[in-house]
């Protein structure tokens, strides 16, 4: 099981530290708040075919087998409500809902960024002592166009949008940029994508649970035994972190 490290270890495990990595959604802003909007839009579309858990689980379904091929991000979600839609309704969707599903993916793409805490101000703290990254997964350009509109550009030394979290893509980068895994911290609201491997190629993670996760998320987590930081918001890192 993971566990937390208690208070009195934190400033000892955490002076080597000279990078910090943060995810980006959920981490920075709101995100999975607004797919499971959309999601529900998308379940009411087909609920003279299914009842909404069960279009739930099939989108579910769908979107995983799916990764290999789409990856993560908005465009691979709107892709996987129309494949979806269309095995719900044995191949005869029809066209004005196909049209209805593809307008809730554009509106999904163009919602405005919210800001998660005082996340401007805590990255301008930090920024003083430790070089910055945003290390996020997903669709390029929308997480591209996610950041622009933060208004959190300058902030960070360097933008990586991975295709995926596991613990090569981590590796590859830290080699990339010539950082050293034990000067390495990731802050995240993933345990499977942003703590969990962290910890595995020998860095530090700080957990930042958000109140909505994907249910992809929430697997591949038993059995681990790594120790990892976990707070409620991010201005806590200010004092988690000698600053």
């Amino acid at each position: 099981m993971i566990s937390v490290l208690n208070k009195k270890d934190k400033k000892m495990n955490l002076e080597y530290i000279k990078v910090i990595a943060f995810d980006a959604d959920d981490t920075l802003w709101v995100n999975e708040t607004f797919y499971q909007d959309c999601e529900k839009e998308f379940c009411d579309l087909l609920k003279e075919f299914l009842p909404e858990k069960d279009v739930s689980a099939e989108l579910l379904k769908t979107e995983i087998n799916n990764l290999d091929l789409y990856g993560f991000g908005a465009k691979s979600f709107i892709l996987s409500m129309i494949e979806t839609a269309l095995k719900i309704t044995g191949n005869s969707l029809p066209g004005p809902i196909i049209q209805k599903i593809i307008i809730l993916g554009k509106e999904l793409i163009d919602r405005p960024i919210e800001l998660l805490d005082t996340i401007e101000p805590v990255l301008i703290t930090l920024k003083k002592t430790y070089k910055l990254i945003l290390a996020t997964k997903g669709d390029l350009l929308d997480q591209q166009r996610k950041l622009n509109k933060s208004g959190l550009y300058e902030l960070f030394d360097h933008i990586e949008i991975m295709s995926d979290k596991k613990e090569s893509d981590y590796s590859e980068m830290l080699k990339r940029l010539n950082i050293k895994p034990d000067e390495f911290l990731m802050a995240g609201n993933s345990l499977k994508s942003d703590i969990i491997p962290v910890l595995n190629i020998g860095g530090k993670a700080v957990y930042i649970p958000y109140h909505i996760t994907w249910a992809h998320e929430k697997t591949g987590t038993e059995g681990h035994t790594k120790t990892y930081f976990e707070i409620a918001r991010l201005t806590e890192l200010l004092t988690l972190l000698p600053v």
